[in-house]
C-alpha cells in the first residue's frame, strides 16, 4: 500500500511539473533477456512502453546491448514476440514498431496508422559505432557519384544518414553504470540516469523517478 501511495504521489508530482520528457532510451543486457524468465522480460519491456506512452512520451528507444556469440540466439529469440507484445500492449491503432539488427538494418517494421501516438525504436545489438560507419560508407558513396563535394559534409549530411532521427532526451541504464555506444551521435545533450535495479526487478515507480530526476537537473546542451 506504501509503495502504491509513494507512486501515485510522484505521479502527481511529475505531472504538476510537467512531463518534459519527449524521447526516452532504455538500454539493457542480454543478460536481462537470456534468463528462465525471458518472456517475463520481454513482456516488462512492452510494459515500459505503455508506461512510457501514458505519460505522453511520443518516442521509445530501446537498446539490447548483446555480444557478437550470442547476436543470432538473442535476435531470433526476441524479435517477434517483442514487436507482438508491443504492438498487444498499446493497441495497433496507437503505434508504429520498429526493430533494427546489425545485418538488417531494419528487421521488422509495423506501421498502424499515418500518425501514430508512439514511435518505439528496438535495436538489438545494432549500436552507435555501427551506424556510423554505415554512415560515412553511404557518405562516401554520394561523393564518387559526384553528388556530393567532399566540402559540403556537415553535420547536417552526418545525420541525415543515420539510422536514428531523434535526439533523446533521457537515456535510462538500469542494472549499472556501464555506458554502451548506442546513439552516440544523437546523445551528445542526453541526460543519463543509471539504476542499480536489474530489468528483472525495474517497475514503473524506477521509471517515474528517473523522470523526476530529469525533472530537476538543469540542461545546459554544452554550453
Amino acid at each position: 500500500m506504501l509503495l502504491y501511495l509513494y507512486e501515485k504521489w510522484l505521479l502527481r508530482n511529475i505531472l504538476r511539473a510537467g512531463i518534459a520528457v519527449r524521447h526516452v532510451i532504455l538500454i539493457i543486457d542480454e543478460s536481462d533477456l537470456l534468463t528462465r524468465r525471458s518472456k517475463e522480460a520481454i513482456r516488462k519491456l512492452a510494459s515500459f512502453v505503455r508506461w512510457c506512452s501514458e505519460l505522453g512520451i511520443s518516442t521509445v528507444g530501446i537498446y539490447v546491448s548483446i555480444a557478437k556469440e550470442l547476436r543470432k540466439e538473442i535476435i531470433e529469440a526476441t524479435s517477434e514476440l517483442l514487436l507482438e507484445r508491443i504492438s498487444r500492449v498499446l493497441g495497433r491503432e496507437n503505434a508504429t514498431v520498429e526493430i533494427y539488427t546489425p545485418k538488417t538494418v531494419k528487421l521488422l517494421r509495423r506501421d498502424n496508422v499515418a500518425e501514430a501516438t508512439t514511435k518505439v525504436c528496438v535495436s538489438i545489438g545494432f549500436g552507435g559505432r555501427s551506424e556510423l560507419t554505415e554512415a560515412i560508407k553511404r557518405i562516401c558513396a554520394r561523393v564518387v557519384r559526384g553528388e556530393l563535394e567532399p566540402e559540403e559534409i556537415d553535420e547536417k549530411v552526418i545525420e541525415d544518414e543515420l539510422v536514428f532521427r531523434f535526439e533523446p532526451d533521457l537515456i535510462i541504464r538500469s542494472g549499472g553504470a556501464k555506458l554502451t555506444d548506442f546513439l552516440i551521435w544523437q546523445s551528445v545533450y542526453s541526460e543519463f540516469y543509471f539504476t542499480d535495479v536489474n530489468w528483472q526487478d525495474f517497475r514503473k515507480i524506477d521509471l517515474l523517478r528517473a523522470i523526476r530526476d530529469f525533472q530537476k537537473r538543469e540542461r545546459r546542451f554544452g554550453t
